[in-house]
C-alpha cells in the first residue's frame, strides 16, 4: 500500500569506482560527491534550489576543508539555502546519511533531501600527532589517516581484517578459505557480467578527469577483474594473519568514489512529475554485543524486516557490502536467503569500497535494479561492531 507521505527515491547516481591511486586519484572527495549529486539531481528533474538539506557520509575528512558535505552540495548545484552535514559512521556512513535524510522528510522538516556518501581513499593524508606541542629530540612517525581512522578497530587497535579473522562466524557456517575464495571470484564474475549487460548504466555518471596533457572520461568501475578464478585466488597469501583465510582477493578493495540519491515525498514527486525509482521502507540500526562484524548486516536487516512486517522470503534482491567475503557468507546464512539473490551484480570485492560512499552505492544500485512489485534490502557492517540496513520497494 502506498501513501502520499511515502519517502521515495527520485534520483540515484554514482561515479565509477576507481582503485587506490587509480583513475580518480586527482579528484578530492568533495569533487566526487559533487559529481554524484549533480547527476542524481539531473535524474530527478528538480532544481538544486528546491533542496532543503544535504547529508553526505565521509570517513576520511582530514584535509578536505571545512564541512565537506557543504562543499560538495554547492559544487553539485544545490542551492545555498540548503543546510548540509557530513556523517561519519565508518563503513555505514553513506547509508546512515540516507536514513537521516529519510527521517527529516518523515518528520515534515524538509520536502527534498539529497543524501549519499563520498570518499577519496587515495587523498587521505598522513598525520603528525604531537607536532603542535613541539617535538623533542628523536625521530617521529607519521600516522596514515586512511589506516588509523578508516581501517583500524579503535577498541583493540588491530586492522579490520585481523578483527574479522579473529571474530569467527556463526556456528555451522562455512567460512573456509575455499568458500571465501569462491564468493570473491563470483563477485568479479557477476560484476563483469553486469557491466557487459549494461546493468550499471542507469546509475553511472562518467567523470572527466584532466591529465597533464589531455582529458579522459572514466566511465566504468576500475577494480573488476573478469578473469578472476578460484584457482587464481587460492594462490594468494593470507593478508592479515599467517594462517588466516582472508586474502587481498577476498577483502574489499581500497577505492575512490561517490554516490547520491534525491529523496522526497510521493506527494511532492507526483506534483513535480518526477520519476519514482523506489519507495524507502524501514531501517535497521544495530550494535554489539562486541566489536565483531560477521552478524551485523543480517542483524540490521532482520531489525528492519521486523519493523516493516516483512520476512526475508519477501526480498527479491539483497545488497550486502562485501567488506570481506566472510561477512557476506555469514550474513547470507543468518538471513536464510538464497545466495543468488545477494549481490547479483557483484559487490565491493570487485567494485571497491570507498568507505564513506559504499552504503549509498548499495541504495543507488538497488533503486535502479528493483522491478515493479519487488522488495529489497541493503545491509552493511561497520567498525566498532555496528550494522545498518534499509528496505526499498518498487
Amino acid at each position: 500500500m502506498t501513501t502520499s507521505a511515502d519517502v521515495v527515491v527520485i534520483g540515484a547516481a554514482r561515479t565509477p569506482f576507481a582503485r587506490l591511486n587509480g583513475a580518480l586519484a586527482t579528484l578530492p572527495a568533495t569533487a566526487l560527491g559533487a559529481h554524484a549529486i549533480a547527476a542524481a539531481l539531473a535524474q530527478s528533474g528538480l532544481d538544486g534550489e528546491e533542496v532543503d538539506a544535504v547529508y553526505l557520509g565521509q570517513v576520511l575528512q582530514a584535509g578536505t576543508g571545512q564541512n565537506p558535505a557543504r562543499q560538495a552540495a554547492l559544487q553539485g548545484g544545490v542551492g545555498r539555502r540548503a543546510h548540509a552535514a557530513a556523517v561519519n559512521k565508518v563503513c555505514l556512513s553513506g547509508l546512515a546519511a540516507i536514513v537521516d535524510g529519510t527521517r527529516l522528510l518523515r518528520s515534515g522538516e524538509a520536502q527534498v533531501v539529497v543524501a549519499g556518501g563520498m570518499e577519496s581513499m587515495t587523498q587521505a593524508p598522513h598525520l603528525l600527532p604531537g607536532v603542535r606541542g613541539g617535538w623533542a629530540y628523536g625521530d617521529r612517525t607519521a600516522v596514515d589517516h586512511l589506516a588509523h581512522d578508516g581501517l583500524t578497530d579503535a577498541t583493540d587497535g588491530i586492522s579490520m581484517g585481523e578483527l574479522t579473522e579473529r571474530g569467527g562466524g556463526p556456528p555451522g557456517v562455512d567460512l573456509s578459505r575455499s568458500a571465501q575464495d569462491a564468493w570473491a571470484a563470483r563477485s568479479h564474475q557477476r560484476a563483469a557480467a553486469a557491466t557487459a549487460a549494461g546493468r550499471f548504466a542507469a546509475e553511472m555518471a562518467p567523470v572527466r578527469v584532466r591529465r597533464r596533457k589531455d582529458e579522459v572520461e572514466v566511465a566504468t568501475d576500475e577494480g573488476i577483474r573478469p578473469e578472476t578464478t578460484v584457482a587464481a585466488l587460492s594462490r594468494l597469501r593470507p593478508a592479515f594473519t599467517p594462517d588466516g583465510a582472508i586474502t587481498a582477493g577476498s577483502a574489499s578493495q581500497l577505492t575512490d568514489g561517490a554516490a547520491a540519491v534525491v529523496l522526497t515525498t510521493r506527494e511532492r514527486a507526483d506534483a513535480a512529475g518526477a520519476p519514482i525509482l523506489a519507495t524507502v521502507g524501514a531501517c535497521g540500526q544495530v550494535a554489539g554485543p562486541d566489536n565483531s562484524l560477521h552478524h551485523q548486516p543480517a542483524a540490521a536487516i532482520d531489525q528492519a524486516l521486523g519493523r516493516a512486517g516483512w520476512s526475508a522470503a519477501d526480498l527479491a534482491h539483497v545488497e550486502i557490502n562485501e567488506a570481506f567475503a566472510a561477512v557476506v557468507l555469514a550474513s547470507v546464512a543468518e538471513l536464510g536467503v538464497a545466495a543468488d539473490r545477494v549481490n547479483p551484480d557483484g559487490g565491493a570485492i570487485a567494485l571497491g569500497h570507498p568507505i564513506g560512499a559504499s552504503g549509498a552505492r548499495l541504495v543507488v544500485h538497488l533503486a535502479h535494479a528493483l522491478q515493479p512489485g519487488q522488495r529489497g534490502a541493503v545491509g552493511l557492517c561497520g567498525g566498532g561492531g555496528q550494522g545498518e540496513a534499509l528496505l526499498l520497494s518498487r
